[in-house]
């Protein structure tokens, strides 16, 4: 009579825990990225189908009430200058990005592009894409 011995040891490997480890982590990045907005200044920006890939060392942002941020800090105008050419003045190519709402006079917006064109600053205007 042959006796035979109760335990095996199984020499496979179950990845179903790791797998959704893996899938727990993903998600949570994927969700975390979403959630980050670059831009605190909320705009309606206009639309257009050209986007550039370039990231700009500043952002200037006009509010529909004609309120001046650079980057999240909010400007009055007459220190908008200074604090734009502060906020690259670091940069070896010194580039800003202009965010303004649709409801903003182009008067405004040519104020800003004049600011940068006297200091030589590559100034871009931002749109959403269509």
């Amino acid at each position: 009579m042959a006796i035979k011995r109760g335990s095996k040891v199984e020499v496979g490997f179950s990845s179903s825990s790791m797998t959704d480890l893996i899938f727990l982590l993903l998600l949570f990045m994927m969700l975390s990225t979403t959630l980050i907005n670059p831009n605190a200044v909320k705009l309606t920006l206009p639309k257009a189908t050209n986007q550039l890939k370039d990231k700009p060392v500043a952002t200037v942002s006009i509010t529909a009430d004609l309120n001046y941020y650079v980057g999240t800090d909010p400007v009055p105008f007459d220190r908008l200058e200074e604090a734009l050419v502060a906020a690259v003045k670091d940069a070896e190519i010194p580039s800003a990005s202009l965010h303004c709402d649709k409801s903003v006079p182009i008067e405004e917006v040519v104020k800003v592009m004049k600011i940068a064109i006297k200091n030589k600053i590559k100034l871009t205007l931002a749109t959403a894409p269509e």
